[in-house]
């Protein structure tokens, strides 16, 4: 049990951290330039503290543990669970950007386009890092 808190734990740090990264420094004036006129200000930082502690136990259930489960082995042990959490990642970012593109007016195409990618990205390496502290414990 403590070796799947370490993966959560592991994954919930690249998320947070990476995101804040992306959000707030690379991405700031795209995110703001394409919806700056939804983003609330503040943001809602308890439903940004609930997303940060669920998406990781998605990433775990759904990515991170059936590599695991599934017995990989070789130079790259982890490399399942990259290819699982972009998946996961690619149809959660999916679902929420084109549900936005389907239903907003004024969400813009590129956004959708950029946000769905670097869903992927960040799930599949926040992933990747689940499965590799999951591999130091076992």
């Amino acid at each position: 049990m403590l070796n799947y808190l370490a993966a959560y734990g592991a994954i919930a740090v690249v998320m947070l951290a990476v995101d804040l990264l992306w959000l707030g420094v690379i991405a700031k004036s795209f995110y703001r330039d394409g919806i700056g006129h939804l983003m609330a200000d503040p943001p809602n930082l308890v439903a940004a503290g609930v997303f940060y502690l669920l998406y990781p136990v998605g990433v775990l259930l759904f990515a991170v543990a059936p590599a695991l489960w599934s017995g990989a082995v070789g130079l790259v042990p982890w490399s399942r669970a990259l290819l699982a959490g972009a998946m996961f990642g690619f149809f959660a970012y999916a679902t929420y950007d084109l549900s936005n593109l389907a239903t907003l007016r004024g969400w813009p195409l590129r956004l959708t386009l950029v946000d769905i990618a670097w869903g992927t990205a960040l799930t599949a390496a926040a992933a990747a890092a689940g499965r590799w502290v999951l591999g130091r414990m076992t």
